[in-house]
């Protein structure tokens, strides 16, 4: 690692950077590999490598006692048990759902035939605003699709009051929020049924998997139903149904991956504190918060980068990282209304506070593989980038056009 003490030392002024090798702000967490390799020698042994086997039930076992709830059922990824739960809870035509997600939210409704309609965010909590909800909701709406970004809780309440005046199921994407709560009670268990990810970078991850909880018995078995082609016995198909069963090796990684879970969180917790304290005076560089009387995974953290006090873009600051081996990242740019193919349709209504949000915000390295040293050099380039804005944006545009700012008319 090579230390950042002066502005000319910065690797996007032609310095070294300071990372031999590419710092990601999320590489998966492995949990302890012996455990893992018993698991798999003993489904190997077994020879039952799919179908709803012991392994996937003692996943699902596990997941609804953490989560406190009836059912979770595994499946092979978030997508498919997003596209489960909309399909179990019978949505069609329209669904209100935010922008400001990733854009599988948004795909898992219209691969189905279902237009996603788009609704603004709150600019503080990044989650989508019940206010906007429901004054979009109109003859043709048929549900709610909330998202609980950065694993902090929608306004689970106002949103449930909302559908169950307008008699419309409420679904939650919770696939940052495995771990985390909402007054006390865990996020898995609001709304009519809500939808974990356990992909490869998730604080808990099957190598690729999802699930869907709930408390609706009815609800549930639909859903066990159609993952397996709509099976209902050895022989009996009764509805529509598609392969979205989990492997048992991804649910071994799974039961490993929890046995775990306390170790990711409190490093991914000691990481946020060490970022929170050493950004914590940087001008215009705000570190998202998280409430401290709630369960947090503490996956993400994320900047707020204000360029008219910091001197300093969201996405200058990016470049400057970037060039350092240190890919932040901007999430969820530019927000699903400006992709394809909802940017198209012409349907989207003006979304003030998401595109403002997606404008400036930044997630920066976290997780089992970030070291201490790691995020002090981290916040190290941060300051210095911002600390020296105007000197640095000066000499970037000298090296580009050749010629000081000033000087140029």
């Amino acid at each position: 690692m090579t230390h950042k003490i002066r502005l000319q030392d910065l690797a996007i002024l032609g310095g070294r950077p300071a990372f031999d090798g590419p710092l990601y702000v999320g590489r998966p967490n492995v949990g302890d590999r012996q455990r893992l390799l018993v698991r798999i020698n003993d489904l190997l042994d077994r020879r039952w490598l799919s179908n709803d086997g012991p392994y996937v039930q003692e996943l699902e076992q596990e997941l609804s006692r953490l989560v406190g709830v009836r059912h979770c059922v595994a499946v092979c990824n978030g997508t498919i048990a997003l596209q489960l739960a909309i399909r179990a809870a019978d949505l069609s035509d329209k669904v209100i759902v935010p922008s400001f997600t990733f854009v599988a939210t948004a795909h898992a409704l219209q691969w189905q035939g279902i237009t996603p309609v788009f609704a603004d965010i709150d600019a503080k909590t990044h989650n989508i605003d019940p206010g906007h909800v429901e004054a979009l909701i109109d003859d043709r709406t048929t549900g709610i699709l909330g998202v609980h970004v950065w694993g902090r809780p929608c306004d689970v309440d106002a949103l449930g009051d909302i559908a169950r005046r307008h008699r419309l199921p409420l679904l939650f994407d919770a696939a940052h929020a495995l771990g985390c709560s909402h007054e006390g009670r865990m996020v898995g268990g609001f709304g009519d049924a809500e939808v974990f990810s356990f992909h490869a970078t998730k604080t808990v991850n099957t190598f690729e998997g999802g699930a869907v909880a709930t408390n609706d018995d009815a609800l549930a078995a639909r859903v066990r139903a159609m993952r397996n082609f709509g099976f209902a016995g050895e022989d009996q198909v009764t509805s529509v149904g598609i392969n979205g069963k989990m492997s048992e090796v991804a649910a071994a990684m799974g039961l490993t991956s929890l046995e775990s879970m306390a170790e990711f969180i409190a490093i991914n917790h000691r990481n946020y504190a060490l970022y929170r304290r050493q950004l914590a005076d940087v001008p215009g560089v705000q570190l998202m918060g998280y409430d401290e009387s709630e369960h947090h995974n503490y996956q993400f953290v994320v900047l707020e980068i204000d360029a008219a006090t910091s001197d300093l873009s969201r996405d200058e600051l990016r470049d400057v990282l970037r060039a350092e081996g240190v890919l932040a990242r901007r999430y969820f740019y530019p927000g699903c209304h400006h992709l394809e193919p909802y940017r198209s349709s012409g349907t989207a209504a003006p979304l003030e506070n998401t595109d403002a949000v997606a404008a400036r915000v930044l997630s920066l390295p976290t997780g089992t593989a970030v070291r201490p040293e790691d995020i002090d050099e981290v916040c190290r380039i941060i300051r210095l980038a911002v600390g020296g804005a105007r000197d640095l944006r000066a000499r970037l545009f000298e090296a580009r056009f050749g010629a000081p700012r000033a000087s140029r008319q």
